[in-house]
Order: C-alpha cells, then structure tokens, then sequence
C-alpha cells in the first residue's frame, strides 16, 4: 500500500509540474516574437512527452498488479525464498540461484505468462530492473493473448 500512495504522490506532483511547465510554454508562445514562439512550443513538447510515458508507466503497473492479484488467486505467486544480509538487502548468490530456477522454468514453458512473472520477480530481485521489466511486459502480452516481441 505505501508503494501505491508514493506512486499516487509521485505522480500527482508531476501533473503540477507539468501543468506549470506548460503554462510557461503558452506564455512564452503568447509573446508572438519568432524565438519566445519557438521556445514556447519546445516547452510544451516536454510536458506532452512526460504525460505520457506517465500514462504508459501507470498503465504497466495497473496491468503487472493484475497479473499479480490473478496470479495471488490462483495460489501461483512466488514464494520470498531469499536470503538476506544483516542489513535486510537480499543476499546476491540467493538471488541468483532463485533466478536459474526461474529462468529454467521458463524455458520449459515459454508460452505461460505465469513463468514469465515470477522470471520478473527473480529479475527484480536479482536488481536487473531492465529485464525484470521486459520479462513482466511479456507476461502482459501473454496474457493478453498478444504475440509477445522476441526477448
């Protein structure tokens, strides 16, 4: 719950932003001389272009959070089996034999979105945020029933 609230607050304060920052371009654009008109419209590009990769972003955990929910229903989701550190951080070579696990799960599998989830979690417990992600945006396709893209 408190990822979703600072998720919510994150986002909340980046539609500010972006309302200011536009407001600022229409400014700029108002002004009616060649470079304010210039700048104004790069100015507006920016806000444009951070609405929506926020809309795609919330879109992806929206989707990965059903995923989890059917997959939590089904009695599937994967087990925090990982060692820690002293500290509390998950211990490396723990992460890493989870992930083999996974990984040969999914290869055994490949056309069940399930293994593709719990492949993202090792991914993401394993720190390797690029793939968990792309791991979990294929379980969304299969899911979906879409033609995931090669890994």
């Amino acid at each position: 719950m408190r990822a979703k609230l600072t998720y919510a607050l994150t986002a909340a304060v980046l539609v500010v932003y972006f309302v200011l920052v536009g407001s600022r371009g229409i400014l700029l654009i108002e002004t009616g001389t060649l470079l304010t008109v210039t700048f104004g419209v790069a100015v507006l590009i920016l806000p444009v272009i951070g609405l929506w990769f926020l809309w795609k972003n919330t879109q992806f955990v929206r989707r990965a959070n059903q995923l989890a929910a059917e997959l939590e229903a089904e009695g599937g989701l994967p087990v925090d089996e990982l060692r820690r550190t002293p500290s509390g951080r998950i211990d490396r070579d723990s992460a890493d034999e989870v992930f083999a696990r996974r990984k040969a799960e999914t290869e055994a599998a490949p056309g069940d979105w399930r293994t593709w989830f719990r492949l993202a979690v090792a991914y993401h417990d394993a720190r390797d945020t690029p793939r968990a992600r792309k791991a979990m945006q294929r379980a969304i396709a299969l899911h979906d029933g879409k033609r995931p893209e090669a890994a």
